[in-house]
């Protein structure tokens, strides 16, 4: 664990110390301000059944920056160490590739956590500056960033294996966003052909919009997590199956 922890500190170091970590969490910060300032705009011109928290991440903009993050954050982890030919090095050191692996994920997954922090600040200047109730439910607030990690750590893990199958960040980023996307898209089938054929119910279950959807509204369901958690697993053991490859390889 000395070993892990001692690597997943120098990849913290890559974000934290990074001024390109710094950018990407303003760049996050205001996005999430103004999918604030825009459901708080809706609150005021119509009446609005559903919580303030649903209605920020349901804005447009929200996917837009949403599903950009991974790519940003994960296109460099193994391929800019590939290109550079400090990957080489590393795993010629008395290292695991389970260790590589994860602290590269952990780092990256830390710090997209870290990246919703404002939001909750922001929510909770909501009362400050109003000085009014909240409009939302605890519950609903709990599921929303729920849901928000849950998907968080299958896509970082989409990213880490898009990273470790190629040395140019620029192929990663896209080979990342690309899958996001499809991915994103695919939650659309059954609201476009419907609910009656024979793959509906598959095309429900690995609906992000469907997932973000209920977990905001407060509504727990243990499907999703059973699938978000399964998905980085096979996902984060792809990647150490292609790391691994390549340090025998050598």
């Amino acid at each position: 664990m000395r070993v892990f922890r001692i690597l997943l500190q120098k990849e913290l170091k890559g974000f934290f110390l990074n001024p390109f970590g710094w950018v990407v969490l303003a760049f996050v910060t205001i996005m999430q301000g103004v999918s604030l300032s825009s459901a708080m705009k809706g609150f005021r011109d119509t009446a609005v059944k559903d919580s303030l928290v649903y209605v920020m991440f349901h804005t447009p903009l929200f996917w837009f920056y949403f599903l950009f993050i991974f790519p940003l954050i994960t296109m460099r982890l193994f391929s800019e160490e590939e290109r550079a030919g400090t990957l080489e090095t590393l795993l010629t050191a008395p290292v695991k590739t389970w260790q590589v692996v994860l602290s590269k994920f952990g780092a990256a997954y830390l710090f997209y956590t870290t990246l919703w922090i404002p939001s909750l600040i922001q929510l909770k200047m909501f009362g400050w500056v109003a000085d009014l109730p909240p409009a939302w439910t605890a519950g609903g607030m709990a599921g929303a960033y729920t849901i928000i990690l849950l998907m968080g750590a299958a896509f970082t893990a989409v990213g880490c294996l898009a990273s470790s199958l190629t040395s140019s960040q620029i192929v990663a980023g896209i080979f990342t966003i690309g899958i996001l996307v499809i991915q994103y898209f695919l939650g659309f089938v059954t609201r476009i052909w419907g609910e009656g054929f024979l793959g509906a119910p598959l095309f429900e279950y690995i609906s992000s919009q469907g997932h973000l959807h209920y977990f905001a509204s407060g509504l727990f369901d243990t499907r999703p997590i059973v699938f978000y958690l399964s998905l980085t697993s096979l996902l984060l053991f792809l990647t150490y199956q292609v790391v691994d490859y390549r340090r025998w390889r050598r």
